[in-house]
């Protein structure tokens, strides 16, 4: 149980760059602290759309174990203006500068927790951001000639409705492409396609080279599966678990068969089998794979993922 209830713990990190945000200057820090004043309030500026103030507890927020210590705090202002159930979630990191090195030292909560903006919690703070003898000692910088520089980021976590869901469809519908070539020994084209089908969302066609592709040219059939247009966003890529396949038109247990998988993206090359099958069994009439002078090849997407934005 302790360990659940144990305050997050702060993380300190030196830096060049100061805060993209806001900075707050005090010169005379030790008159400042000599008013008696027990939080000091800075200007308010705009972040993200919201409008802040950093309240600075010169001699520590005594109420929250902050004595012997600086503490800073962020909060929210203008809260009359936001809607009734209003949130803003943040992430905070403050900044306090080492004058000597020229470095900023950044502390923030160790956990990264995203502080939670609400009409009950209207201020996220450090209560012990630095010991106050450690600020005091000239020597580290951070109060010279009584003056001393705080800064602050903001990080505003908006939630923008934005979901992306990604599915793996084992067995689309209508997962089966189908070319017939006819003609086949008259066939004059190095190439042909099928028609474009949509499978998955996406849209695939099968290619085929009836006598080759390249280096199989003359050898063997080579048969490709292509992605022509991706499901959105367009320039995704597609992963596809396929079957290519010469139908046998005798005996539908011998057909030629191949199975492969790819992540595709538009306008790259198709993936396939160049050798697919030697040319030499295709055209063996008694093998059975051209009847009638005919080339039946088919795809068969057997998984196939599918992204949807929703906006």
């Amino acid at each position: 149980m302790d360990e659940i209830l144990k305050k997050p713990e702060i993380k300190r990190v030196t830096r060049d760059l100061p805060p993209a945000h806001y900075l707050f200057n005090i010169e005379s820090f030790s008159l400042l602290v000599n008013t008696g004043v027990e939080k000091y309030e800075s200007h308010a500026f705009e972040v993200g759309g919201y409008n802040w103030r950093l309240s600075l507890y010169p001699n520590g927020n005594k109420k929250s174990n902050g004595i012997g210590f600086i503490s800073l705090y962020l909060q929210i202002e203008n809260r009359e203006d936001l809607p009734r159930t209003w949130e803003v979630n943040v992430n905070i990191r403050f900044f306090i500068l080492d004058q000597i090195r020229d470095k900023y030292l950044t502390i923030e909560e160790g956990d990264g927790e995203i502080k939670r903006y609400h009409q009950m919690k209207t201020e996220w703070g450090i209560a012990q951001l630095l010991s106050l003898d450690h600020f005091n000692d000239e020597s580290n910088g951070y109060l010279i000639d009584d003056s001393c520089t705080f800064g602050v980021e903001i990080f505003v976590v908006k939630q923008t409705g934005k979901l992306e869901r990604l599915s793996m469809i084992k067995q689309p519908p209508n997962n089966k492409i189908t070319f017939k070539l006819e003609n086949y020994s008259k066939s004059y084209s190095d190439i042909y396609y099928s028609d474009v089908q949509t499978i998955g969302g996406s849209k695939w066609k099968l290619v085929v080279y009836p006598r080759g592709k390249r280096e199989s040219s003359f050898f063997s059939l080579s048969v490709f599966l292509e992605l022509v247009e991706a499901y959105n966003p367009p320039k995704r890529k597609v992963y596809a678990q396929f079957k290519l396949r010469v139908k046998n038109r005798i005996n539908s247990n011998k057909n030629k068969e191949l199975t492969g998988e790819n992540w595709f993206r538009i306008g790259a090359e198709q993936w396939g089998y160049g050798n697919f099958m030697p040319l030499w069994d295709l055209r063996d009439q008694s093998e059975g794979y051209l009847q009638l002078d005919t080339l039946i090849v088919e795809a068969e997407i057997i998984i196939v993922s599918k992204v949807k934005l929703l906006l």
